[in-house]
C-alpha cells in the first residue's frame, strides 16, 4: 500500500481508518444520545422526589404539632381530678375553719 493517496480514493491507506473512525463515531453519538436521555429521566425523577420529600415533611410538621396539641390537651385532662381534689380540700376546710370560728363566737357569747 501507498504511504500517499494517489488520485484514486481506493488507494489511500487512510479511507478505511477514516471509514472505521466515522462508524465508531456514529455509535459513540448513539451512546452518547441514550446517556443524554437517561440523564434527562434522572433529573426528571429527582424533581418528582424532590416534590414528594418537601410533602413528606410537611405533614411529618402537621402531625408533630397535632401530636403536641394532643399532648397539651391530655396533660390538661390528667390534671383535672387533682384541681377538683384541690378544691374539694379547699371548701372543706374553709368550712371546717368557719364552723369552729362560729363555735367559739357562740362561746363567746356574739
Amino acid at each position: 500500500m501507498p504511504e500517499k493517496c494517489t488520485d484514486n480514493p481506493r488507494d489511500c491507506p487512510m479511507t478505511a481508518r477514516v471509514e472505521a473512525l466515522e462508524r465508531a463515531n456514529e455509535q459513540h453519538g448513539s451512546t452518547h444520545r441514550e446517556l443524554f436521555d437517561r440523564l434527562r429521566e434522572l433529573e426528571r425523577m429527582e424533581g418528582i422526589q424532590g416534590e414528594q420529600y418537601k410533602n413528606i415533611l410537611e405533614k411529618l410538621d402537621n402531625l408533630t404539632r397535632r401530636h403536641d396539641e394532643l399532648n397539651r390537651k391530655l396533660s390538661e385532662l390528667e390534671a383535672k381530678p387533682g384541681k377538683r381534689w384541690d378544691k374539694l380540700t379547699e371548701t372543706v376546710l374553709a368550712c371546717i375553719a368557719t364552723a369552729v370560728i362560729a363555735f367559739l363566737l357562740g362561746r363567746v357569747g356574739l
